[in-house]
């Protein structure tokens, strides 16, 4: 139905203080006519800048849509970027990371800055002129910092409220959802509420005793004090000895911050939005003398909670736990969700029963960590396959045979024994491609961070003998590079391998080595680190993967402050019966549907919590659009089309709702039509190849649930 809108609050002044003649209450402390105060977790400065919309803007950094799509933006002074600069090179990092930029790819024809919010293709550069507000939201002792954002553009009209969450995807920075959500939001002349999520790019280089700041600049620790964005918990003096021992070693947030960020997502996720309501007060608020009073609150305002990826698992958590009503809506895309208690969940594909879903990321990344390698081997043509050494997976089938975790007699048995058992495990067929990039380029990289997450484990643990180096041609150690870790918050994100620093394992035979490179103790093989990965497997499921004994000692400790980690970031499945739309692409081979959005759209219907709920799941779409033309990774363009071209559309319908009280579309799966052609070399992808969501679907595509059973159509 449509959001009723509420203006022309009445203020008065009795005694001096405000109260409200008339209007609605709003959610919490942002009703309608209280003095507008900013909120208690925001701690220190709130950093504001404006952009003419010319020479810099919000969306592209003053780069355009072309510029978006060219050579990275010049640093003048490599040594000493300025924040102006690291944050140029920020977006154009973080937009290419989640946007396909190739014009054959529908860049410029189907999405991009120069589209308009209703789909036309202009000749423009898209540049959107406005505001921008930053803070931390910090408990005060300068360990959290959270970052938050708010983009404010000018054409945001105060009449007309609203705002729309682009909380970061993966760990990237506070720039992370710029060309997903955020472009949308900006393009509808919303404010656009951004958080990094307790992730980000936060660095720390033990060595030299270096960390980030808020506007990514780098400085000495000490000298940063609270205000670095993250600084490893350990002493001067533990640091000093942890370095003569692993010399070089970094510490990125994510991993190594023992907070367990991802607890806090939705809350995050739900101050950027309190923290946007400040700002907007504070700029259309009624003034009265020195005072501002609250007049754009929940009850006037349209809030979509939306972005990708992990960003989009933080949109939902906000809203199962949005106590408050801020949130109207939720539109998401390739959602990290995972939820709790799902047994009595049914999942069909066709007439095929599936017989593992909903296992928590951690326990499915740490399968794949262990077969993938071996699994890429029985697919052929695999996009990406070049970037995996054969031998060394060749190896790690070898290896995995000697333990008793694959069967087969050859390389080629125990590679398909392997995929058998990643299909037996939620992955489904339209994955099997991309096994090989996906390990290559995604999975080790997973699996190291988040076991580190939620067992709260610290840098100096170096968990099943993982940790971060710059490493050299041959996988050996190395020292930072100065200027790439200058440029570091413009280049990079928070789950290395990113910016120079990679994944060590430091107990590889001969030494702390590359993981890719390292022969593992026990099968005396370069496999990939096999033993660092049987142990992340253990942690994961409290089991020793090969001999299926519990785990005792170290280990079972270990093992149990992960899994409790674990079950602190599980959803419920209850949106309040908020309107939402959840798209998912049948080949995210990153973040398989029967574990994510498959299986929490099933819980949703479970607890009837989401009776508003719809979930579109799109063929050929997988979780990385900015894969689909890179040039390294041929094969993906002929296979895919872009899921970012689908969260428009959902995110449009669902505007239609909420404005003109539109009919939701049904959930379906939506037919996509390759591009085909020469693998790296595809035809320029045209409507034909991208349907619309229907408003009905054909009976043939409709996803339904009746008896506990989520129905897929094959």
């Amino acid at each position: 139905m449509t959001r009723q809108k509420i203006s022309g609050v009445a203020l008065a002044i009795a005694g001096g203080a405000l109260t409200v003649c008339g209007g609605h209450a709003g959610a919490g402390n942002l009703s309608s006519g209280m003095v507008n105060t900013k909120p208690p977790f925001i701690r220190g400065a709130v950093f504001s800048q404006a952009y003419d919309g010319i020479s810099d803007d919000l969306l592209t950094a003053g780069l355009g849509a072309g510029g978006l799509a060219g050579a990275a933006p010049v640093i003048a002074n490599p040594a000493s970027p300025t924040a102006a600069e690291l944050r140029r090179l920020a977006i154009w990092s973080n937009y290419r990371a989640l946007i396909d930029v190739a014009t054959n790819g529908g860049y410029g024809t189907l999405y991009g800055p120069n589209v308009t919010a209703d789909g036309a293709v202009t000749s423009g550069a898209g540049k959107i002129a406005g505001k921008e507000f930053i803070a931390y939201a910090d408990d005060g002792s300068g360990r959290q910092n959270v970052v938050l954002m708010v983009q404010l553009p000018d054409t945001f009209n105060p009449a007309k409220p609203c705002i729309v969450t682009a909380t970061s995807s993966g760990s990237r920075g506070i720039y992370g959802a710029i060309g997903t959500s955020g472009e949308w939001g900006l393009k509808h002349g919303c404010a656009v509420a951004y958080t990094d999520k307790g992730s980000g790019n936060g660095f720390h280089d033990l060595q030299l005793n270096r960390v980030t700041l808020i506007d990514g600049t780098i400085v000495d620790a000490d000298a940063a004090s609270s205000a670095a964005h993250f600084r490893a918990q350990i002493s001067d003096t533990a640091r000093i000895a942890y370095n003569a021992q692993f010399p070089n070693r970094v510490a990125y947030k994510h991993a190594h911050s023992q907070q367990n960020p991802e607890m806090d997502w939705g809350k995050n996720t739900l101050q950027a939005i309190e923290f946007a309501f400040y700002v907007l007060n504070e700029q259309y608020g009624a003034r009265n003398g020195a005072v501002k009073a609250r007049t754009i609150v929940p009850s006037n305002t349209l809030v979509i909670a939306s972005s990708v990826s992990n960003g989009a698992g933080a949109a939902v958590a906000a809203a199962e736990q949005d106590k408050d009503g801020l949130i109207d809506a939720v539109v998401v895309s390739e959602p990290n969700v995972q939820p709790k208690d799902n047994d009595k969940l049914v999942i069909k594909r066709g007439n095929r029963v599936v017989t593992t879903h909903s296992k928590p990321l951690a326990d499915y990344f740490t399968y794949a960590s262990l077969y993938q390698p071996c699994a890429a081997l029985a697919v052929p043509n695999s996009p990406g396959a070049a970037l995996l050494s054969a031998a060394n997976s060749a190896n790690r089938c070898t290896a995995l045979a000697a333990k008793g975790l694959v069967s087969g007699s050859t390389t080629a048995e125990r590679a398909a024994d392997a995929l058998n058992k990643l299909h037996a495990y939620g992955w489904e067929a339209e994955q099997d491609v991309l096994q090989a990039s996906h390990y290559r380029l995604a999975t080790p990289a997973i699996a190291v961070t988040y076991t580190n997450t939620y067992g709260r484990f610290g840098v100096t643990d170096n968990l099943c003998g993982f940790s971060f180096a710059n490493t050299n041609a041959s996988g050996n150690v190395a020292a930072q590079n100065p200027l790439v870790q200058a440029a570091l918050f413009g280049t990079g994100n928070g789950i290395p391998p990113t910016s120079g620093v990679n994944i060590v394992y430091n107990d590889a035979v001969g030494g702390p080595r590359l993981d890719l490179l390292s022969v593992s103790p026990s099968s005396q093989l370069a496999d990939f680190a096999l033993d660092g990965a049987l142990c992340q497997r253990a942690l994961a499921t409290g089991v020793d993967p090969a001999s299926g004994a519990a785990l005792k000692g170290e280990l079972r400790a270990q093992s149990q402050r992960m899994r409790q980690g674990i079950s602190e970031v599980q959803l419920n499945g209850e949106l309040r019966n908020k309107p939402a739309i959840i798209v998912a692409g049948r080949s995210d081979t990153l973040l398989p549907l029967n574990h994510t959005s498959r299986a929490y759209f099933g819980k949703l219907q479970m607890t009837g919590g989401g009776t508003n709920a719809r979930f579109i799941e799109v063929e050929n779409g997988n979780h990385f659009d900015a894969f689909i033309d890179n040039p390294l990774l041929p094969g993906y363009d002929s296979r895919l089309i872009p899921m970012h071209y689908y969260m428009i559309q959902a995110l449009d319908r669902m505007w239609a709702h909420l404005t003109a009280g539109a009919a939701l579309p049904g959930s379906q799966v939506v037919r996509t039509m390759p591009r085909g052609g020469t693998p790296g070399a595809a035809p320029a992808i045209t409507t034909a190849n991208v349907p619309p969501i229907a408003s009905t679907p054909a009976a043939a595509n409709a996803i339904t649930f009746a008896n506990n059973t989520l129905n897929i159509p094959d």
